[in-house]
C-alpha cells in the first residue's frame, strides 16, 4: 500500500509529524514498501528516517 498524499496517511502519523516530516515519512515509507515489500518494516524504515532527519534538524540549531 503506498500513500499518495499526507492525508492518506494513518492519523498517528498525521497528529504527530509536522508536514515536512510527513513528507519525509510518506517518502521513506513508500521507497520501503518497494524495497521490503513488507509494511511493517516500511513504517520502521520510515520512522527511522524521521528520527535521523530530527536529530540532523536539531543538531544544525545547535550549530548555529
Amino acid at each position: 500500500m503506498l500513500y499518495k498524499s499526507n492525508e492518506d496517511l494513518p492519523l498517528e502519523i498525521r497528529t504527530r509529524l509536522s508536514e515536512a516530516y510527513q513528507d519525509l515519512y510518506r517518502a521513506a515509507f513508500n521507497s520501503a514498501v518497494h524495497w521490503y515489500g513488507d509494511a511493517s518494516k516500511a513504517h520502521q524504515v520510515a520512522m527511522s528516517a524521521v528520527k535521523m532527519q530530527s536529530a540532523m534538524d536539531r543538531n544544525v540549531l545547535v550549530l548555529n
